[in-house]
């Protein structure tokens, strides 16, 4: 008989989850080491607001080259692809001398970190029914808060050991380990896998067999995905609701170091706070959508779970501005906001594979990330100028867009479904 595992598809989403943590390990580490980094190469700010920018273009691109890859190779040698790069960018960090050196490499990290993303979506699509998808996703993004809640401790602990450019090198050698189980437990998908139970195999396919009615096999233009209103709802609620979240992951550290002046090791003892809440957010709000899509279907299942979010993440927003008067309440208080952006947006970015289940789901996942990041490249050429003598503007611009993202669901897709063949 060989083999058999129980729940392989939660073993599938638990790599991929560790594949998020990397992720953001990864990505925080220059954050979190910047002011050593500012004092030994001689940068400021405005240097910091380049590179973050960088990242987030290639990213931006990233997301949607990934995409189309993620449709066109498959989720196995796609996931190897990004992951040996990103790994390698990473710790080539520690042979940066410069803003130009320094940036090539945020770049080349940012274009392979992007495709995590539509590729775990296009992996829940294939691994998971409909009504398990958000909490597939909820525990893919939840990695995104535990890599958010260990890197900085991690780091300043790495950082303070061997110093930042030896830490680049570590913490980049992570995905590169992570490609040998990949690559053992994820054979192939759950139709052929030979360690997969006969009964999760029918549990998986008789769902997805119902999905591919609507769906033909062939992978459909960008063009034709743009044809539907509902792909719409995906593009324009994450433009408004992705700045909330990077400008936190982008510059909290960069505020607690304005704000209070704090240094590598304080950054590590209160920059992780936040994503505590987050992660909670990210599995709760997975877990709240799958118990109601059983009770009140999808659509109404994910427009509630992304209302509560959108609320959440309002009044945390208001509280930073008229509450949060020291380090202490302000990070307690951002793990309110980011409890509710994980809350919602597990639901958002599942809503791809609700629309089309089938080979497009990875790029309109990949468009909608480009979108987001898009409009987070603008919200960061602003940041140094709107808060040179305060942060509060910037809090009050994303408090506004959280409605707009919110709105836009409920005003551009009228019912969360299958669009092909209706």
């Amino acid at each position: 008989m060989g083999l058999k595992v129980n729940g392989l598809r939660w073993w599938i989403i638990a790599l991929i989850g560790l594949a998020t943590i990397i992720n953001y390990i990864d990505r925080t580490a220059l954050s979190v080491m910047w002011p050593s980094i500012e004092k030994d190469i001689g940068f400021d700010n405005y240097d910091y607001a380049i590179m973050l920018n960088v990242f987030l273009i290639a990213y931006a691109l990233g997301q949607a080259l990934s995409g189309r890859m993620f449709d066109k190779l498959g989720t196995r040698i796609s996931y190897v692809i990004t992951i040996a790069v990103w790994g390698s960018a990473t710790a080539l960090h520690a042979l940066a001398s410069g803003l130009l050196s320094f940036s090539f490499f945020r770049a080349v990290l940012g274009i392979s970190e992007a495709g995590n993303w539509p590729g775990a979506v296009k992996s829940n699509a294939e691994w998971f029914p409909i009504k398990e998808r958000a909490i597939a996703q909820g525990i893919f993004n939840a990695g995104a808060s535990i890599g958010s809640v260990i890197a900085p401790p991690l780091i300043a602990f790495l950082y303070l050991g061997f110093g930042w450019r030896i830490t680049f090198v570590i913490v980049g050698s992570l995905g590169l380990l992570w490609v040998i189980p990949w690559l053992w437990i994820n054979k192939m998908g759950p139709d052929k896998h030979p360690w997969i139970k006969q009964k999760e195999r029918e549990y998986i396919l008789a769902d997805q067999q119902i999905a591919e009615e609507n769906e033909q096999n062939e992978v459909l233009s960008l063009g034709t995905i743009l044809s539907y209103r509902e792909s719409w709802a995906v593009l324009v609620s994450r433009f408004f609701l992705e700045p909330i979240w990077w400008l936190f992951v982008g510059w909290m550290p960069i505020y607690l170091a304005d704000q209070y002046g704090f240094d590598v090791k304080q950054i590590g003892l209160f920059a992780w706070v936040p994503y505590v809440g987050a992660a909670l957010g990210s599995v709760s709000g997975g877990w709240y959508a799958g118990q109601k899509i059983v009770k009140v279907g999808v659509d109404k299942a994910r427009k509630q779970t992304i209302t509560i979010g959108g609320i959440l993440m309002f009044l945390g927003l208001i509280a930073t501005i008229l509450v949060a008067d020291t380090p202490l309440k302000f990070v307690l208080i951002v793990a309110v906001v980011l409890y509710g952006f994980q809350f919602a947006i597990s639901n958002i970015q599942t809503i791809p594979s609700d629309l089309f289940s089938g080979k497009s789901v990875a790029s309109l996942a990949g468009l909608g990330g480009t979108v987001g990041v898009t409009s987070v490249i603008i919200m960061n050429f602003l940041i140094p100028v709107i808060t040179e003598t305060s942060y509060t503007p910037a809090f009050v611009i994303i408090a506004v867009f959280v409605p707009l993202g919110v709105l836009a669901i409920y005003a551009l897709c009228k019912k969360i479904g299958p669009v092909r063949g209706t």
